[in-house]
């Protein structure tokens, strides 16, 4: 291995892999002072409270537990209308009330153990601690995101509590004092925390001012639409945040998208090639034989795979939807025509068939050539090629062999976020956009690509949407990397989208009639009235509830025995 990849991996090492170390620490300052509260020695031979928080090095140690809850890979989408790979209960409406969260469970933890940063750190004028204080504002931040995109408004806890506080039974806030609360531990959090040219080598994939200010740009945009579109009084105000955190990334010149792999750059962004690129702003970080990935994406059997709702959103080369008078779509005849002269990020997202891959199957390595090689995913006829490594073992997807072979990053928060977040909220805001706002965010990324610019002149021209262009242009970018779902529930779209039924590849009067499976008779009833492959119908979705998740069970019967309430959202 070489000495600098060896470097980067013992470095993410040192992040990620503290968690049980910080947990016996915490674990044993509790045994500790329940043994000894009457008391006040320090022990000799024991990690405690009065031992531990005492230098910078201590603080970082316990920070570095908080980054065990960043985001693994998951299939995230298919709880939207855009992937597909088996019937999903959120996507569907078929959702039931929990009895437990993870979600739930997991946030309030990583809550605790922030709060009891911020409380050990108070105070402090030591640069180095206030760094980590200021890590710990973050990931309370980022853990109450978590608990407001789903549930809305929760229990504000902002200190440890004891086995017989009053506050373990907080009731629930309100969405915007969860919201501001959100706001104010990014703003302040920013303060203490480095810029990205500031990070040593050691210490890549830490909390930077940036990752303070995008998240700011995200959560503010999201609750923004969230309020513009119910009519909620406080939408400018959020707007307006988004639009200030997203242009301060902007105007930092610390980020840039990657564009390493030339034409190509788009799909090696999220393989090992896009790894510590200037566009990534936070990322959950992966070392292969260090900590692989658990749940690899596959692009075959079940799949996380693409559906006919996103393959018809990419554009023509042209700049054209392809149901647009004027566009050169070339219909779905063959197995190739769709893929033709269109936005280039179809094809770095999804496989054109035909196309060689490198694939591991045991116990021979060979190359695959779809469909000439009979694929196994049925769903909806489309294959994943983003995030398909070109290593023919880490390709394996963990059926087989070692998961830790699978190693390259996630991006959980890119710089590309940051330009179609400023975007949208410049739009949402002022109800219409500036060909020179477009200039410094949308158009950079059509640029990446080869894309004609988004201008008001040609929107005008083709009687086109802005908000839709730019809605779109968010979804194809952001495609299968988790965002579908927050944005259909904040545009309010998801009581129209959602119920619509999945639908794959055109298969009567195609090249796909003559291919196995779809040439068996019993897909003649799998298809809508133009031919198009249902994978999934009868999805509903009820505005009246399911634009909110239903808090787990057992924390709502917690409160009740106890004599409170947690308030259930409205129809669970």
């Amino acid at each position: 291995m070489k000495q600098g990849m060896k470097r980067r991996y013992l470095n993410r090492y040192k992040i990620i892999s503290k968690e049980t170390l910080v947990v016996s620490l915490l674990l044993m300052s509790i045994l500790w002072s329940s043994c000894q509260k009457d008391l006040n020695l320090v022990s000799q031979d024991s990690i405690t409270d009065a031992t531990f928080w005492k230098t910078g090095a201590d603080f970082k140690l316990a920070a570095n537990n908080l980054y065990n809850g960043l985001d693994r890979f998951g299939e995230e989408d298919t709880e939207s209308d855009i992937a597909f790979n088996v019937p999903n209960s959120v996507s569907n409406g078929q959702l039931v009330p929990p009895e437990t969260s993870d979600t739930w469970n997991s946030c309030y933890g990583y809550i605790r153990s922030a709060n009891n940063i911020l409380e050990k750190g108070a105070g402090s004028e030591d640069v180095e601690i206030k760094r980590y204080v200021a890590e710990a504002k973050f990931f309370r931040a980022w853990y109450y995101w978590k608990l407001l995109r789903i549930y809305g408004g929760v229990p504000l806890i902002t200190r440890v509590l004891k086995t017989n506080d009053p506050e373990l039974f907080a009731p629930r806030s309100g969405r915007t004092e969860t919201a501001d609360l959100i706001l104010k531990d990014l703003d302040e959090a920013k303060n203490d925390l480095p810029v990205q040219s500031d990070i040593s080598s050691s210490d890549i994939g830490r909390i930077t001012k940036g990752a303070a200010l995008a998240l700011a740009s995200r959560v503010a945009l999201f609750e923004g639409t969230w309020q513009k579109s119910r009519g909620g009084a406080n939408a400018v105000k959020y707007l307006d945040a988004a639009v200030t955190a997203s242009l301060a990334v902007i105007n930092s010149n610390a980020y840039s998208l990657y564009t390493g792999s030339g034409a190509q750059s788009y799909r090696y962004l999220f393989l090992e090639a896009g790894d510590d690129s200037k566009e990534s702003i936070l990322d959950r970080r992966y070392g292969r034989n260090i900590l692989g990935h658990d749940a690899p994406y596959m692009y075959d059997q079940d799949g996380y795979n693409p559906t006919r709702k996103l393959v018809d959103l990419y554009l023509d080369k042209n700049g054209l939807p392809i149901t647009t008078p004027g566009t050169v779509f070339h219909g779905y005849g063959t197995f190739t025509s769709e893929f033709q002269e269109r936005d280039p990020r179809m094809t770095q997202t999804m496989i054109i068939p035909g196309t060689l891959t490198n694939r591991v199957f045991f116990p021979v390595t060979k190359v695959a050539n779809w469909p000439d090689v009979p694929q196994r995913n049925y769903n909806t006829g489309y294959i994943l090629y983003k995030y398909m490594s070109e290593d023919p073992v880490a390709n394996n997807s963990g059926r087989e062999g070692d998961n830790s072979l699978f190693d390259y990053d996630r991006h959980l928060i890119r710089y590309a976020e940051v330009l179609l977040n400023y975007a949208e909220a410049v739009y949402e805001k002022n109800g219409s956009i500036s060909d020179a706002d477009l200039n410094i965010s949308v158009n950079k990324l059509r640029d990446r690509v080869g894309m004609p610019h988004l201008t008001t002149a040609f929107v005008t021209a083709n009687n086109l949407s802005m908000q839709m262009e730019i809605r779109r242009e968010r979804t194809v970018e952001l495609a299968l990397e988790g965002f579908r779902y927050d944005d259909l529930r904040r545009w309010k779209t998801a009581e129209t989208e959602l119920p619509q039924d999945i639908k794959g590849i055109k298969i009567t009067g195609t090249d796909w009639a003559g291919r196995a499976p779809y040439n068996d008779p019993g897909y003649a009833g799998k298809v809508d009235a133009n031919g198009f492959l249902i994978a999934e119908k009868g999805r509903r979705f009820d505005p009246a509830k399911d634009y909110l998740q239903p808090l787990p069970t057992r924390e709502v019967a917690f409160y009740q025995a106890n004599g409170h309430t947690l308030e259930q959202n409205p129809g669970w």
